[in-house]
């Protein structure tokens, strides 16, 4: 689910919440301590009114939202506190893969455009095993760096994940180390017929809300068409020739006129069913197999788990 960032959140009716204040009863006497647990019985329209919360007491108070958290989100900030040994694992140093995607890595960018780096990390095995586990994406949105862990990465891909694709074939790679060269290695394990169907399937439902746009707004986000086209000409590629084509090479001129907005839509929407109809035929004719070699993959995760016992980084 997007939550849109400028409505602030207003928890729901139903909620369970706990204090972070003691609540006091109409005598100031303490009716619960800073920590006990209640149920919203009514959210108020915006967060500078009151909440009315009832506790398992019967009793029910106003209590304003900067005097109560979820109780979910109590439980996991406290369950990953900041001693956890994540805070200090040094994840972004288990990269063993890190490349660049992007505008930059297609040959579409610009002087503004940002450098969007993506990557493999392979955490260490006593962290990985242990009661915190490890996240299975590290992000940096000031840097524009995602990093997925391994074994996320390597479904991911299996999925047919365009952004994940793109990236094991990406002409842009700024750091790999042995595993990372290993991993490369064996990329068209990554490769099958899902390419067909999570390709198309997502520039056809993103088409349909464009379309929309257009109807109810009279405009779109002309880069995210240009993206959408450049992904069925991908793709195309992919079932024709058994590989990922990161670049847009021969197509380029006419993708950027898209993204300056001086095609019209309906001319690009045209193409895009010209692509769709080439995309369509590559299926029929390509050589790619039904399905990845996930055993081949698995074996390759389950040397690197154990190559992560290491002390050096493989």
């Amino acid at each position: 689910m997007i939550h849109n960032n400028s409505l602030p959140l207003i928890y729901s009716v139903g909620t369970q919440v706990v204090t972070k204040k003691d609540v006091n009863a109409s005598n100031d006497r303490i009716a619960h301590p800073a920590g006990a647990v209640g149920v919203i019985v009514r959210s108020p329209v915006d967060r500078n009114h009151a909440y009315r919360v009832r506790f398992n007491d019967g009793f029910e108070a106003p209590i304003q939202h900067d005097q109560i958290i979820r109780l979910s989100e109590f439980k996991s900030v406290h369950a990953n506190a900041n001693e956890s040994p994540l805070a200090s694992a040094g994840l972004y140093d288990r990269v063993i893969y890190r490349c660049v995607i992007g505008s930059r890595a297609y040959g579409l960018d610009h002087d503004e455009s940002d450098t969007d780096r993506r990557g493999v990390y392979l955490p260490p095995a006593p962290l990985h095993w242990s009661l915190y586990g490890v996240p299975e994406q590290l992000e940096n949105d000031e840097t524009q760096e995602v990093y997925w862990e391994l074994q996320k990465f390597m479904v991911l891909a299996l999925k047919a994940n365009p952004n994940v694709l793109e990236c094991l074939y990406s002409p842009i790679v700024e750091n790999v180390t042995p595993l990372g060269e290993e991993l490369l290695a064996m990329r068209d394990a990554f490769l099958s017929k899902l390419v067909f169907q999570t390709y198309s399937g997502y520039v056809a439902s993103q088409f349909k809300k464009m379309q929309t746009d257009i109807r109810n707004q009279g405009r779109v986000k002309w880069k995210h068409v240009m993206h959408l086209i450049r992904l069925l000409i991908s793709g195309t590629h992919v079932l024709t020739e058994c590989t990922v084509n990161v670049d847009a090479g021969e197509h380029r001129d006419r993708l950027l006129t898209i993204r300056c907005g001086e095609m019209p839509f309906a001319v690009a929407d045209q193409w895009r069913n010209e692509l769709q109809i080439q995309f369509e035929s590559a299926f029929q004719q390509t050589r790619l197999p039904e399905r990845p070699d996930y055993e081949r993959v698995n074996a390759f995760l389950i040397e690197a788990r154990h190559r992560a016992l290491e002390n050096e980084l493989p």
